[in-house]
Protein backbone atom coordinates (compact mmCIF):
# COMPACT_ATOMS: atom_id res chain seq x y z
CA UNK A 1 0.00 0.00 0.00
CA UNK A 2 1.50 3.18 -1.21
CA UNK A 3 0.67 5.57 2.41
CA UNK A 4 1.29 7.79 4.68
CA UNK A 5 0.07 7.16 7.97
CA UNK A 6 -2.37 4.14 9.15
CA UNK A 7 -5.07 5.22 12.02
CA UNK A 8 -6.22 6.22 15.16
CA UNK A 9 -9.55 4.21 16.58
CA UNK A 10 -11.73 5.07 18.44
CA UNK A 11 -12.55 9.34 19.92
CA UNK A 12 -9.89 10.20 17.24
CA UNK A 13 -9.46 13.06 15.82
CA UNK A 14 -8.59 12.69 12.02
CA UNK A 15 -4.99 13.65 11.74
CA UNK A 16 -3.58 15.68 8.94
CA UNK A 17 -1.20 12.71 6.75
CA UNK A 18 1.82 14.45 4.61
CA UNK A 19 3.35 11.57 2.08
CA UNK A 20 5.66 8.58 2.85
CA UNK A 21 5.74 5.05 1.05
CA UNK A 22 4.90 1.65 1.99
CA UNK A 23 5.33 -1.26 -0.77
CA UNK A 24 4.81 -4.91 -0.80
CA UNK A 25 5.59 -6.59 -3.75
CA UNK A 26 4.15 -4.57 -6.41
CA UNK A 27 2.19 -2.29 -4.12
CA UNK A 28 3.09 0.85 -1.73
CA UNK A 29 1.59 2.43 1.10
CA UNK A 30 2.63 6.54 0.81
CA UNK A 31 3.10 8.06 4.61
CA UNK A 32 3.44 11.24 6.08
CA UNK A 33 6.85 10.85 8.33
CA UNK A 34 8.86 8.78 8.42
CA UNK A 35 1.88 -6.80 29.14
CA UNK A 36 1.72 -9.19 33.64
CA UNK A 37 3.49 -8.07 36.68
CA UNK A 38 1.64 -10.60 38.57
CA UNK A 39 0.54 -8.12 41.46
CA UNK A 40 1.32 -10.99 43.59
CA UNK A 41 -1.10 -11.01 46.97
CA UNK A 42 0.51 -9.17 49.41
CA UNK A 43 -0.41 -11.05 52.56
CA UNK A 44 0.43 -8.65 55.59
CA UNK A 45 0.80 -9.95 58.45
CA UNK A 46 -0.37 -7.50 61.34
CA UNK A 47 1.14 -7.77 64.92
CA UNK A 48 -0.95 -5.92 67.71
CA UNK A 49 1.34 -5.44 70.70
CA UNK A 50 0.09 -3.54 74.25
CA UNK A 51 0.43 -3.54 77.56
CA UNK A 52 -0.34 -6.37 79.64
CA UNK A 53 -1.27 -6.64 83.51
CA UNK A 54 -1.84 -10.92 82.89
CA UNK A 55 -0.05 -13.72 80.88
CA UNK A 56 -0.26 -12.70 77.20
CA UNK A 57 -2.09 -15.46 74.86
CA UNK A 58 -1.04 -16.33 71.65
CA UNK A 59 -3.19 -17.65 68.46
CA UNK A 60 -2.72 -21.20 67.74
CA UNK A 61 -2.92 -22.16 63.97
CA UNK A 62 -3.96 -25.85 64.26
CA UNK A 63 -6.31 -25.37 66.74
CA UNK A 64 -7.82 -21.58 66.26
CA UNK A 65 -8.02 -21.30 69.70
CA UNK A 66 -6.03 -19.20 72.48
CA UNK A 67 -3.72 -21.34 74.70
CA UNK A 68 -1.93 -19.11 77.67
CA UNK A 69 1.48 -18.04 76.65
CA UNK A 70 4.04 -19.42 79.06
CA UNK A 71 7.06 -17.90 77.72
CA UNK A 72 7.82 -21.45 75.57
CA UNK A 73 7.62 -22.10 72.51
CA UNK A 74 4.08 -23.47 70.75
CA UNK A 75 4.35 -27.13 69.84
CA UNK A 76 0.90 -26.41 67.83
CA UNK A 77 -0.62 -29.52 68.93
CA UNK A 78 -3.85 -29.50 70.24
CA UNK A 79 -4.05 -30.75 74.20
CA UNK A 80 -3.99 -34.16 74.05
CA UNK A 81 -2.18 -36.77 72.13
CA UNK A 82 -3.70 -35.80 68.97
CA UNK A 83 -0.99 -34.43 66.68
CA UNK A 84 -0.36 -31.26 64.96
CA UNK A 85 -1.93 -30.77 61.70
CA UNK A 86 0.80 -30.61 58.73
CA UNK A 87 1.49 -27.50 57.36
CA UNK A 88 -0.65 -26.97 53.59
CA UNK A 89 1.49 -26.45 51.29
CA UNK A 90 0.85 -23.10 49.28
CA UNK A 91 -1.48 -23.10 46.12
CA UNK A 92 0.12 -23.46 43.03
CA UNK A 93 -0.25 -19.99 41.04
CA UNK A 94 -3.15 -20.60 38.11
CA UNK A 95 -1.87 -20.12 34.72
CA UNK A 96 -3.74 -16.87 32.71
CA UNK A 97 -6.32 -18.37 30.81
CA UNK A 98 -4.73 -19.67 26.80
CA UNK A 99 -6.03 -17.68 24.12
CA UNK A 100 -6.55 -14.60 25.71
CA UNK A 101 -4.14 -11.48 24.56
CA UNK A 102 -4.59 -7.96 24.19
CA UNK A 103 -8.24 -8.26 25.60
CA UNK A 104 -9.20 -10.49 22.22
CA UNK A 105 -9.37 -14.50 22.54
CA UNK A 106 -8.23 -15.83 19.08
CA UNK A 107 -5.19 -16.81 20.70
CA UNK A 108 -2.77 -14.37 18.47
CA UNK A 109 -0.07 -13.40 20.21
CA UNK A 110 2.68 -13.33 17.08
CA UNK A 111 4.53 -9.69 17.73
CA UNK A 112 7.52 -10.83 14.25
CA UNK A 113 6.82 -10.52 10.94
CA UNK A 114 7.91 -13.51 8.73
CA UNK A 115 11.48 -13.55 8.33
CA UNK A 116 11.90 -10.31 10.77
CA UNK A 117 15.50 -10.23 12.25
CA UNK A 118 17.79 -6.70 13.07
CA UNK A 119 21.48 -6.35 12.97
CA UNK A 120 23.78 -5.29 16.42
CA UNK A 121 22.81 -1.91 15.95
CA UNK A 122 18.96 -2.53 16.36
CA UNK A 123 18.59 -1.71 12.67
CA UNK A 124 16.03 -4.20 10.55
CA UNK A 125 17.90 -6.23 8.41
CA UNK A 126 17.14 -5.37 4.40
CA UNK A 127 17.33 -8.50 2.12
CA UNK A 128 16.77 -8.64 -1.59
CA UNK A 129 13.66 -8.92 -3.23
CA UNK A 130 13.69 -12.48 -4.12
CA UNK A 131 15.01 -13.80 -0.76
CA UNK A 132 11.48 -11.93 0.46
CA UNK A 133 9.73 -14.94 2.59
CA UNK A 134 6.48 -16.05 1.00
CA UNK A 135 3.31 -15.61 2.51
CA UNK A 136 1.61 -18.10 4.32
CA UNK A 137 -1.98 -17.11 4.32
CA UNK A 138 -4.61 -17.29 6.92
CA UNK A 139 -7.64 -19.63 6.38
CA UNK A 140 -10.64 -17.90 4.24
CA UNK A 141 -12.35 -18.43 7.79
CA UNK A 142 -10.30 -16.79 10.04
CA UNK A 143 -9.42 -13.74 7.29
CA UNK A 144 -13.53 -13.64 7.74
CA UNK A 145 -13.45 -13.57 10.85
CA UNK A 146 -11.16 -11.00 11.54
CA UNK A 147 -12.50 -8.68 8.81
CA UNK A 148 -16.06 -9.03 10.50
CA UNK A 149 -14.80 -8.05 13.73
CA UNK A 150 -13.05 -5.19 12.24
CA UNK A 151 -15.80 -3.65 10.81
CA UNK A 152 -17.98 -4.15 14.14
CA UNK A 153 -15.37 -1.74 15.64
CA UNK A 154 -15.20 0.55 13.01
CA UNK A 155 -19.11 0.99 12.44
CA UNK A 156 -19.14 2.18 16.28
CA UNK A 157 -16.05 4.45 15.79
CA UNK A 158 -17.78 6.25 12.09
CA UNK A 159 -15.01 4.48 9.81
CA UNK A 160 -16.80 3.43 6.22
CA UNK A 161 -15.62 0.52 4.18
CA UNK A 162 -17.45 -2.72 3.21
CA UNK A 163 -16.22 -6.10 3.95
CA UNK A 164 -15.46 -6.68 0.00
CA UNK A 165 -13.26 -3.38 0.09
CA UNK A 166 -11.57 -4.68 2.53
CA UNK A 167 -10.97 -8.36 1.63
CA UNK A 168 -9.55 -7.13 -1.95
CA UNK A 169 -7.33 -4.72 -0.55
CA UNK A 170 -5.83 -7.27 2.23
CA UNK A 171 -5.68 -10.04 -0.24
CA UNK A 172 -4.02 -8.32 -2.84
CA UNK A 173 -1.56 -6.67 -0.02
CA UNK A 174 -0.21 -9.68 2.04
CA UNK A 175 -2.09 -12.79 -0.16
CA UNK A 176 -3.75 -12.91 3.92
CA UNK A 177 -0.83 -13.31 5.95
CA UNK A 178 -1.01 -11.33 8.87
CA UNK A 179 2.39 -11.57 9.42
CA UNK A 180 4.12 -10.27 6.31
CA UNK A 181 6.42 -7.91 6.51
CA UNK A 182 8.22 -5.90 3.50
CA UNK A 183 12.00 -6.64 3.85
CA UNK A 184 13.64 -5.28 0.66
CA UNK A 185 12.06 -1.84 -0.42
CA UNK A 186 12.39 1.44 0.49
CA UNK A 187 10.14 1.41 3.61
CA UNK A 188 12.45 -1.34 4.93
CA UNK A 189 15.69 0.54 3.85
CA UNK A 190 14.29 3.38 5.90
CA UNK A 191 13.85 0.85 9.10
CA UNK A 192 10.12 0.95 8.35
CA UNK A 193 9.07 -1.69 6.82
CA UNK A 194 5.33 -2.55 5.58
CA UNK A 195 3.69 -4.55 8.48
CA UNK A 196 0.61 -7.26 8.36
CA UNK A 197 -2.50 -7.53 6.39
CA UNK A 198 -3.02 -4.72 4.91
CA UNK A 199 0.84 -3.65 4.84
CA UNK A 200 1.03 -0.74 7.25
CA UNK A 201 4.36 0.83 8.53
CA UNK A 202 4.37 1.62 11.87
CA UNK A 203 4.43 5.53 12.21
CA UNK A 204 1.26 5.30 9.77
CA UNK A 205 -0.27 2.66 12.77
CA UNK A 206 0.80 4.93 15.52
CA UNK A 207 -1.26 7.45 13.89
CA UNK A 208 -4.54 6.13 12.72
CA UNK A 209 -4.76 3.17 15.64
CA UNK A 210 -8.05 2.39 16.61
CA UNK A 211 -8.82 2.63 20.81
CA UNK A 212 -9.42 -0.43 21.87
CA UNK A 213 -7.41 -2.35 19.74
CA UNK A 214 -4.56 -4.44 20.09
CA UNK A 215 -1.05 -2.11 20.04
CA UNK A 216 0.29 -5.10 18.16
CA UNK A 217 0.80 -4.19 14.57
CA UNK A 218 0.75 -7.58 13.43
CA UNK A 219 -2.76 -8.04 15.33
CA UNK A 220 -5.04 -8.66 12.29
CA UNK A 221 -8.07 -6.32 13.95
CA UNK A 222 -5.62 -3.87 14.82
CA UNK A 223 -4.10 -3.79 11.21
CA UNK A 224 -7.72 -3.65 9.15
CA UNK A 225 -9.19 -1.28 11.53
CA UNK A 226 -5.94 1.43 11.24
CA UNK A 227 -6.07 0.69 7.82
CA UNK A 228 -9.20 1.18 7.19
CA UNK A 229 -8.51 4.78 9.38
CA UNK A 230 -6.23 5.69 7.22
CA UNK A 231 -7.81 4.91 4.17
CA UNK A 232 -10.59 7.01 5.18
CA UNK A 233 -9.01 10.16 5.97
CA UNK A 234 -7.14 9.77 2.81
CA UNK A 235 -9.13 8.30 0.30
CA UNK A 236 -12.62 8.76 1.97
CA UNK A 237 -12.87 4.86 2.32
CA UNK A 238 -10.93 1.77 1.96
CA UNK A 239 -13.85 0.93 -0.58
CA UNK A 240 -12.16 3.83 -2.79
CA UNK A 241 -8.72 1.81 -2.64
CA UNK A 242 -7.84 -0.17 -6.14
CA UNK A 243 -3.99 -0.13 -5.36
CA UNK A 244 -1.14 0.36 -3.74
CA UNK A 245 -2.08 3.17 -1.92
Amino acid sequence: MTASTHGTHRTMTRPVVIAGLVTVGATALTLPFAATAHAEDTHAGVVATAEQTTSPTAYTPTTGTLAPDNGTPDSGAPEGDAPAKEPQAPEEPQAPEAGVTDGRADGFTADTGRGEEYGDDGSLVVIDKAEQPKPEPATDEDIEGWINEALEIMDEEGIPGTYEGIHRNLMRESAGDPLTINLWDTNAEQDIPSKGLLQVIDPTFDQYHVDGTSKNIYDPVANITAAANYAADRYGSMDNVDSAY
